[in-house]
Formats: C-alpha cells, structure tokens, sequence
C-alpha cells in the first residue's frame, strides 16, 4: 500500500517532534548561556586578532559536549524530574522518549565534543570541558539528593566554560581565567539559591536538598544570600584590581553589583516569590551586563 499525503505529513510532524525533544533535553537557553561565557572567556583570552576558526570550534565542540551533559543529568534524574510540576513535561518523564535512547544521544555528544575540543582546538580546553562534564555529572548530580551543601560542588562546572575560552584563546589557565571562574563561581551562589526558593515545594517533593529545603524559615539562606551576594560585589572587582580591565568596567562592576545586593535584600527581608524571581532576572541580567563591559574595557595584555 502506498503512502497518502496524510501519513506522510504524520510522519514528517512525528519526527519533528522527535527531534525538538532531543534539543530540549540540551536546554538550550542554559546552553546559550554556557557559550556566550566561553565567547567571552575566548575574546578575553587573545592578544591580537582573534582566530575565528579556533572560535567556532571551541563554541562546536563545547556545545556538543554540554549538550550531551545537560541531556545525561536528565537521563540520571528522569525520577526526580518526574515529581516536580515544573520538569513533568520534560521528554523522559512524559515518555516520549526512552532513557536507553537519551543515554545514547548524550554518551555519543558529550564524547564527541571531548574528542573534536581537543583535536581541533587544543588538550588544555578539552581537559577543562571535561572536567566540567564530570564534576557536573560525577559529583553534583547525586549530591543533591544528599547534602544542602552540594551548590558549593554544583557551582564549579558552572563557573568553568569562560575557562574554556581562555583555554582555547591561549592554551594555558593564566591567572585571568581564574578570576573568570570566581565571578562565576560565586555568581551562581544567590542565582540558584533564589531559584531554589522559588521552587521550594517543587525540590522538596523530588527530595533535592538545596538549602532552603531543609531551612523552613530560610534563617540560613537568606544571609547566605546576603553573603554572596557582597563576596561578588567584591570579586567582580578583581579584573581592575590586576590591572586587567578600566575604570569603566570597575563604575559599572559596582553599580551591577550594589543592583543585585539591593535584589538580595528585598528577598531576604519580604521572602517572597515575585522577590525571589526579581532576583532570578536579575543575575541574568548581572553576568552578560558584566562580561560585556569587562570586554569593552580589557586591557590589553
């Protein structure tokens, strides 16, 4: 019997829908984050002309293997996914996809991306990217579902991917990229903490111990809030302090930062949901706000 015009159109929209979910599970938003920070790290790192080549294959092959991170943690968290309201849609805990076939698909990026970074680019890169899947998969993943203290873990694959770039840029961790990581590092402290609070109900019922699960009146989140948030007020100034970036990246460090404390402390005092996504957007705004200005006014090395 031959195909209709109807079956064939069912199954062109099937695997279309196929294929949007295998893009879903790289998260795309977070994944377009991810290399926006390695676009800077990059940027930051050369001392001429940048190479665009070299550019395009760091963002290639870190994408590959984020993507194949981001689609692994889903696979490894497929029961806690599937008890939040937040992630119950997600393509493994609605079963439109099986965890054998995410385990391939993520396997197969993650050592992709590996492999081209550190062919085509260079092994310092590669060893970082690396690093960043493990410690995410490894280490942070099943942390959560057993210490509140797992965000200190958490936070450092987080914070790696401008390493990357340097890496990629300069074949080295100079003591630049460092500084780079530190921002990220502790910007990423109040960020999750107030998603956390946000979703409070949500991570308490997957059993996700992130501090505001098992501190019912948030006595100890909210000066960690309070803390992080002065800690990277205090770090973003670090570029201009080594002579890396200007002044007007130091004015505007400072006035991005005093912007998320004054967030911090709206939600620490109100303890509210609107407070805690006002902070949420506010540390998105924060990073690429900073990074942007820290590549305006680099210094030349």
């Amino acid at each position: 019997m031959m195909p209709t015009s109807h079956t064939l159109g069912a199954e062109v929209t099937r695997a279309s829908r196929r294929a949007a979910d295998f893009v879903s599970l790289m998260k795309p938003r977070i994944l377009l984050m991810v290399l926006l920070t390695i676009l800077a790290g990059f940027y930051l790192g050369v001392r001429s002309t940048p190479d665009y080549v070299v550019l395009l294959q760091v963002l290639a092959g870190t994408a590959l293997a984020a993507g194949g991170t981001l689609a692994l943690n889903q696979f490894l968290e497929r029961d806690l996914d599937a008890r939040m309201a937040r992630t119950l849609l997600r393509p493994l805990p609605s079963g439109r996809l099986q965890p054998v076939e995410v385990l391939l698909f993520g396997v197969v990026l993650v050592v992709s991306g590996l492999l081209y970074l550190a062919i085509a680019v260079n092994v310092v890169s590669g060893l970082a990217a690396a690093v960043t899947a493990g410690s995410y998969l490894l280490l942070y993943t099943p942390m959560k579902r057993k210490t509140a203290w797992c965000l200190i873990v958490g936070a450092v694959p987080g914070a790696l991917p401008p390493v990357i770039g340097w890496a990629a840029a300069t074949g080295r961790f100079d003591i630049e990229a460092w500084v780079l990581f530190a921002i990220l590092y502790v910007w990423q402290l109040p960020h999750t903490l107030a998603i956390a609070m946000q979703y409070r109900e949500d991570f308490a019922r997957a059993g996700i111990r992130l501090l505001p699960e098992i501190d019912p009146d948030d006595h100890m989140t909210k000066w960690r809030i309070i803390c992080d948030c002065l800690v990277l007020l205090a770090v973003s100034l670090l570029p201009t302090l080594i002579g890396f970036a200007g002044a007007l990246y130091c004015l505007g460090a400072l006035a991005l930062g005093i912007g998320m404390l004054g967030c911090g402390i709206a939600l620490v005092r109100r303890r509210t949901a609107t407070d805690a996504r006002r902070l949420v957007l506010a540390s998105l705004v924060y990073l690429p706000a900073l990074l942007l200005l820290m590549v305006l006014d680099r210094v030349p090395l």
